[in-house]
């Protein structure tokens, strides 16, 4: 079926090289065959379709490692079997809104690790609420910071310092840790990685290679139970579980 396509359009295409009448005319007879053979239109479609989902497992594998296994990323349930890789802005509504659905998906679920990738995007007070919570201060208070950060409906420079200090910190003292240049070199290197997977915005999650965008806890939920499917399937077939 392809082949007979392809040799059609061929046709045409050396017809209008031979006769090089006017792009129209040669407009007019593919539009012509392309009315005559709407399923080029689909098959095109799920051609390209195919080739941009293997284009991104490709890349997504490449950066696997950066994305799951950096050292410097806070990680909650540090030795659950599932990954789950969370992109987000303490200034993002929908971060926020999900955020409580993350907590509980932390304490619910021992088994998924979660990684915190600090990628703020809405203005000055974003990049100072993520490098407080890269520094050892911020990360010693892990989900407690977190929880804090996104309770606030809409943070800014002295609801952060409110924040560090309900936790028992002193903000001059984190404000200070957060000037650290590795800090700043850290949010560079999770924002180039945001940028060669192709995510566009706040939150994004990423689950055994597939990415969800936005706050949908639904398909969040879904590609959990997949991969906690998958990896039980790969444990069963293993010679010693046999």
């Amino acid at each position: 079926m392809i082949a007979r396509i392809v040799a059609g359009l061929a046709c045409l295409l050396l017809v209008a090289g031979c006769s090089r009448q006017e792009d129209k005319a040669f407009e007019k007879q593919m539009r012509e065959y392309l009315l005559a053979h709407p399923e080029v239109i689909q098959e095109a479609a799920i051609k390209l379709r195919q080739k941009q989902a293997a284009a991104s497992a490709s890349v997504l594998k490449n950066a696997q490692a950066r994305l799951e296994r950096d050292p410097r990323d806070f990680v909650a349930n540090p030795n659950g079997a599932i990954t789950v890789v969370q992109f987000y802005d303490y200034r993002c509504t929908y971060c926020q809104a999900i955020a409580p659905e993350v907590l509980k998906l932390i304490a619910n679920t021992p088994d998924v690790r979660v990684v915190f990738k600090e990628h703020p995007v809405f203005g000055s007070v974003s990049d100072s609420a993520a490098k407080v919570a890269l520094t050892p201060q911020g990360q010693s208070k892990g989900l407690e910071l977190y929880r804090g950060l996104m309770s606030q409906k809409k943070l800014t420079e002295p609801r952060l310092d409110t924040v560090i200090s309900s936790l028992g910190l002193n903000p001059q003292a984190v404000r200070a840790a957060a000037g650290d240049p590795a800090i700043a070199k850290h949010i560079q290197d999770t924002r180039a990685l945001a940028q060669e997977i192709n995510i566009t915005g706040t939150p994004t999650f990423l689950v055994a290679g597939q990415v969800i965008q936005g706050a949908d806890m639904d398909k969040l939920d879904q590609a959990i139970k997949r991969a906690r499917s998958a990896s039980y399937e790969a444990l069963a077939s293993t010679p010693a579980h046999r």
